[in-house]
């Protein structure tokens, strides 16, 4: 099996173009003139970079991100559950150590997982047990973007783009010219599950180029709860008050640098991952995950001609996960895959501003072992995007287009009786039209428009066997077609000093939804089958947040607040998720939320008290179990 379906020389490839965008400029960069009173730059810009390649600080698209002391708050063990009190977000929770963002009711691979703009790769959207190889505790920011702008990064990623930021590969300066260290380093502990966590970062340099350095680990046990519950493991007692097979160990870091140049930088980075977790599903099945990343990255300014900076990114994954049962290994799964993309951002034309693309990826993917229900595939896509912007004296409009070809195919595989050898193109296309106009000062309404082409992925083509985490025998279908969306959503934005308030309303159509659908047959040992199947769909829903100041400067109370400040932050979110060929709702729709918190602050001290409630899920299809509202 090769490391990667890309061309063979396809990273080296990318070693040179990466190389070649910095070479023109590659010498260092003159020191800028010193100052006394200047602090060295962030390590991350506040501006939004996911969804925004022209750095623009107002999106069209709605986006939010978590940072600083709000990531710190909301940490948890998986990604899905750090992010699931952002509107429209939820976890496809899998216990506490599988939860993998949902975001306005769209899962799986319509939700694009990303690390620093680049494809992570791993098989967290295969099944609702496989965690994604990214632990909070790395991490500096998460940008989530919703709806249609997502597709600069892929024509699958329907729903949204979740990117995850830790800054392996500066992009600015660490420090000044003088050179300099800054590290960060913190732990905690919970005692629901009895949970040591901690993570170390050091970072240093000067003008001239950055380094970094991280390290992270995670130990807990089972999770405890209010009533008894039996356990079938060796070793554990028959009954406690845990779930049983929750515990996990998980442990990581990377090293990266930047070398910077007059006209841009190039940087690289490695980082690892291993993770040993219970799934809960069976007392005594555990998932070990391992994961090696390395990356590159360069930027070349003022190249010359229309173009007025190019950015190059390469990316190389090795994953891979074993299910053991007990101590004896089990379905190995492996994924093997390579990302390059090159954007070119153009210079201004009139108001006009924009950026061009190209994106290559490869990868390779095998599931090895007795309950495999699916053979190993490879899949090639190559995509041409772009992603124009005109200001005007309203607001703004934006423009973008995607064209991309895809390739899956597999050469069967003696591990099932279905798996038999095929081979599927696809020509999917996107575009997407926006804008924001300033209606009255703080006041803002966005409208984003959409039609989006996705290609199946290769399970929804060749599965054929037994899932056994979903108690379910899964079935693909090699003749489905493109997942054909048309989605709207509309906006409204409103902020006067430290109050805010954002509504958004969107609504979808799929002319061929692919949903894992009922058949209504048994197969194997008693398993429902469940078919990959194209269907009309629609979704519709509404998420909204604001904040509000109670006391403090430019506060609803105006007396004499001592110095403390007292917010109160509302949120919610509702999808509603149809099958419009059958009338019936489609499955593992997240319930309507509502939660609100209140934020004091004064100097140094601060605490925060806050509640989210998840009303009745009743919307559920014919044969599946409703479920009841909670309040945390």
């Amino acid at each position: 099996m090769k490391a990667t379906s890309l061309p063979p020389r396809a990273p080296w490839c990318a070693v040179a173009l990466l190389g070649a965008l910095a070479g023109p400029g590659a010498h260092a960069q003159q020191a800028a003139p010193a100052d006394d009173g200047a602090t060295p730059a962030p390590s991350l810009s506040e501006v939004t970079v996911t969804g925004n390649p022209l750095g623009a600080e107002q999106t069209v698209a709605p986006s939010s991100v978590l940072s600083g002391e709000n990531l710190l708050l909301q940490r948890a063990a998986t990604l899905g559950d750090t992010l699931q009190n952002q509107p429209g977000v939820a976890s496809s929770y899998f216990g506490p150590n599988a939860g993998r963002p949902s975001v306005r009711g769209l899962d799986g691979d319509r939700v694009r997982i990303l690390q620093n703009s680049g494809a992570s790769v791993d098989a967290s959207s295969l099944s609702y047990d496989h965690n994604t190889p990214i632990d909070p505790l790395a991490v500096e920011r998460v940008e989530v973007l919703r709806g249609p702008a997502a597709l600069l990064y892929g024509g699958s990623a329907q729903g949204g783009v979740v990117n995850v930021i830790d800054n392996r590969i500066p992009r600015e300066p660490v420090a000044g010219p003088e050179g300099g260290v800054t590290g960060r380093a913190d732990a905690s502990w919970a005692s629901g599950n009895r949970e040591a966590s901690g993570t170390a970062l050091v970072e240093g340099g000067n003008d001239r180029y950055a380094l970094h350095v991280d390290a992270f680990a995670r130990h807990a046990g089972d999770t405890a709860v209010p009533i008894t519950l039996g356990c079938d493991r060796p070793g554990s007692p028959e009954s406690a008050r845990r779930i049983c097979n929750s515990a996990n160990r998980t442990s990581g870091g990377a090293v990266g640098g930047t070398l910077f140049f007059d006209r841009g930088y190039l940087g690289a980075s490695v980082a690892g991952y291993r993770s040993d977790y219970g799934t809960v599903a069976e007392d005594d099945v555990t998932i070990g995950m391992r994961s090696t990343r390395m990356a590159l990255e360069g930027l070349w300014r003022n190249p010359g001609g229309l173009i007025e900076s190019v950015r190059g990114q390469f990316s190389h994954g090795d994953y891979r996960h074993t299910e053991y049962e007990g101590d004896e290994p089990g379905t190995t799964f492996k994924n093997r895959g390579s990302e390059l993309r090159v954007e070119a951002r153009h210079r201004p034309l009139g108001n006009l501003k924009g950026v061009w693309g190209l994106q290559l990826e490869g990868n390779q993917f095998a599931a090895l072992g007795e309950e495999a229900f699916l053979p190993p595939s490879r899949t090639r896509s190559a995509a041409l995007f772009a992603h124009e912007e005109l200001a005007t004296g309203w607001g703004k409009l934006t423009f973008g287009a995607r064209a991309e070809q895809v390739r899956v195919r597999t050469d069967g595989s003696d591990e099932g009786e279905g798996f038999a050898a095929g081979s599927r193109r696809f020509t999917p296309g996107s575009a997407a039209l926006g804008a924001l106009v300033n209606v009255a000062p703080g006041w803002q309404l966005t409208g984003n428009l959409a039609l989006t082409q996705r290609a199946p992925r290769d399970y929804e083509l060749f599965a054929d066997g037994p899932h056994i985490a979903t108690a379910a025998w899964e079935l693909g279908n090699p003749a489905l077609g493109l997942e054909k969306s048309t989605s709207l959503d509309i906006g409204a934005q409103w902020k006067d000093g430290p109050h805010r308030f954002t509504v958004t309303a969107f609504a979808s159509h799929y002319g061929n939804y692919i949903g894992l659908l009922p058949t209504g047959q048994v197969r194997g040992d008693d398993l429902p089958e469940y078919a990959y199947t194209g269907v009309k769909a629609r979704f519709a829903g509404l998420e909204a947040s604001g904040t509000v100041r109670l006391l403090g400067q430019q506060g609803l109370w105006h007396g004499d607040a001592g110095g403390s400040v007292l917010d109160l932050d509302l949120r919610g979110d509702l999808v509603r998720a149809t099958n419009s060929t059958t009338g019936q709702p489609l499955p593992l729709i997240a319930p309507a939320r509502l939660g609100a918190t209140l934020r004091w602050a004064n100097g140094p001290w601060g605490a925060r008290l806050g509640f989210d409630h998840a009303m009745a899920q009743r919307r559920v299809p014919a044969g599946s179990r409703a479920t009841s509202a909670y309040t945390l």
